[in-house]
């Protein structure tokens, strides 16, 4: 499926933002580890969510499914051993099952997407795996991956944090099920921490006990634990809602998001502050954030690492700002569904934007007059990417067209509709 954003000037109303992606897919896995039967309230349907759904049924958990809730029963530390598993384009889901499949005997990743994640590479996991004494069978650090396991051992644990902080959140959800305990220590540096501290959060909610350095850059976690069936409430999603807010902050709008907290650990919610030093008029209380857009937005320097899935969003939005806006620290986008910088800015240059990228920074010369789009542009099946190019061809002269826009679903799959329903001009091409 493609889409064409036609320009939209006025954007007005309100919407529930989507259940947090990451949250979902952690509580899943928490509840699949347990022995009990778990709830999880509000459930995110999305791609990542769906395949954890499939592949923990195929690990043996059970799941029913009614409106906005989810019981599972889980497989505790006797997974069901399985010949395959297909995560579909879903880089945590495979990272965090990666340590969960090294408790059966043998099973194997397939590439359904070998365009996509099939080129990520996961080197760092498959060297920590085997510091267990979990043999990994592989294509270079990419799939597929065979992992042949059955009897983990603990001990000392080292794994880069360099390229993508899944590999310590998927070894801090396998350890406290070994029988010894273990100590992790985080090498050269740490990506994403405020995403390893959802992870804490949650194995804090299902009654795991991890110490863990003020930096996270170490973890001590005692063997023998196990998983506590409960109930978990999921919130409302900052990355995706990232994209509504920039495109009511680069139009004339009034425009509400509900179900985001304040006082949420998404490190997304950082979004909401860069919004805010740019200039755009909004307000954030009661669970909700509204943006009245006038569409003047003022440049700024931001750390990106702070809020990984929400920069291709603000990177959107300092297209039209006044001045020149530069986000660091940044480098691990280019290991995400596609190379998040160099990709993601040669479509930004087909729409007329004036863009330049250094390894771990994108630099963004400003265009407050708007460009010209009248673009054909390719989304390289990545839904973050789909969701940015989006917000820019709200202030394109001309219409643009996304293709493959269909994998927005990998984490939204109502982005378009959501769009629409506050005034945005969407017309679908094709099924």
């Amino acid at each position: 499926m493609d889409v064409r954003i036609i320009p939209t000037p006025v954007l007005e109303g309100e919407i529930q933002a989507l259940s947090s992606k990451n949250y979902t897919t952690r509580y899943m896995l928490a509840a699949a580890l347990a022995e009990g039967t778990s709830t999880i309230l509000y459930p995110a349907r999305s791609d990542d969510s769906d395949a954890m759904r499939r592949c923990i049924r195929d690990l043996g958990a059970v799941l029913e499914e009614d409106g906005e809730r989810m019981t599972i029963t889980g497989f505790g530390r006797r997974p069901k051993p399985v010949k395959e598993l297909n995560v579909g384009n879903a880089g945590a889901v495979l990272r965090f099952l990666m340590a969960v499949a090294s408790l059966v005997p043998e099973v194997t990743f397939v590439n359904a997407y070998p365009k996509s994640l099939g080129q990520r590479p996961h080197d760092d996991l498959i060297d920590a795996l085997g510091q267990l004494g979990v043999e990994v069978e592989h294509n270079g650090g990419k799939l597929p991956i065979t992992i042949r396991g059955g009897s983990p051992k603990g001990g000392t644990i080292r794994v880069s944090g360099a390229i993508s902080s899944q590999y310590l959140s998927a070894l801090l959800f396998l350890a406290p099920l070994l029988d010894e305990d273990s100590e992790i220590e985080v090498l050269h540096d740490l990506k994403s921490k405020v995403v390893v501290r959802q992870t804490l959060d949650v194995l804090k909610q299902a009654g795991i006990v991890v110490h863990a350095s003020d930096d996270l850059m170490h973890y001590r976690i005692p063997g023998g634990q196990r998983y506590q069936a409960g109930t978990y409430t999921v919130e409302g999603d900052y990355p995706g809602s990232a994209a509504i807010l920039a495109a009511a902050a680069v139009t004339q709008s009034d425009v509400t998001v509900h179900r985001l907290r304040e006082d949420s650990l998404q490190g997304e919610r950082a979004v909401v502050d860069v919004l805010r030093s740019m200039n755009a008029p909004l307000r954030h209380e009661g669970g909700s954030v509204r943006v009245q857009g006038n569409g003047r937005l003022k440049a700024g320097e931001f750390d990106g690492d702070a809020f990984t899935d929400g920069v291709l969003a603000m990177v959107a939005a300092s297209v039209f700002a006044e001045g020149t806006s530069r986000f660091y620290n940044v480098e691990n986008l280019r290991y995400k569904e596609c190379d998040r910088i160099s990709d993601f800015l040669a479509e930004l240059r087909k729409a007329g934007a004036d863009v330049e990228e250094r390894r771990s920074e994108i630099i963004v010369h400003g265009k407050p007059e708007g460009v010209r789009g009248g673009a054909v542009i390719d989304s390289h099946f990545d839904h973050r990417v789909i969701m940015a190019l989006s917000i820019v061809g709200l202030r394109a002269q001309e219409p643009i067209v996304i293709r493959d826009a269909h994998h927005v679903a990998k984490s939204y799959p109502n982005f378009f509709e959501h769009l629409t329903s506050i005034g945005g001009r969407v017309e679908i091409i094709g099924g």
